[in-house]
């Protein structure tokens, strides 16, 4: 999801997605470190995902660590 779609999003939509790509971020770590992720470029992409989220979050002044 790119910035101008994230910033579209209600505050509580933004938190619930940035919780959901904390939970994929976790599970490719763990898919990686068993040895059974075939793409290690979507841990890349996910990280990114959740910065990108982070700063939309920040930019309101959202507390996403609470949330």
């Amino acid at each position: 999801m790119d910035a101008k779609a994230l910033r579209d999003l209600e505050d509580k939509d933004l938190v619930t997605h940035i919780k959901t790509q904390r939970r994929e971020l976790f599970g490719l770590r763990f898919q990686h470190a068993t040895g059974e992720l075939e793409n290690t470029a979507s841990l890349k992409t996910a990280k990114r995902e959740i910065a990108r989220a982070l700063t939309v979050a920040r930019e309101r002044g959202i507390d996403t660590d609470k949330a």
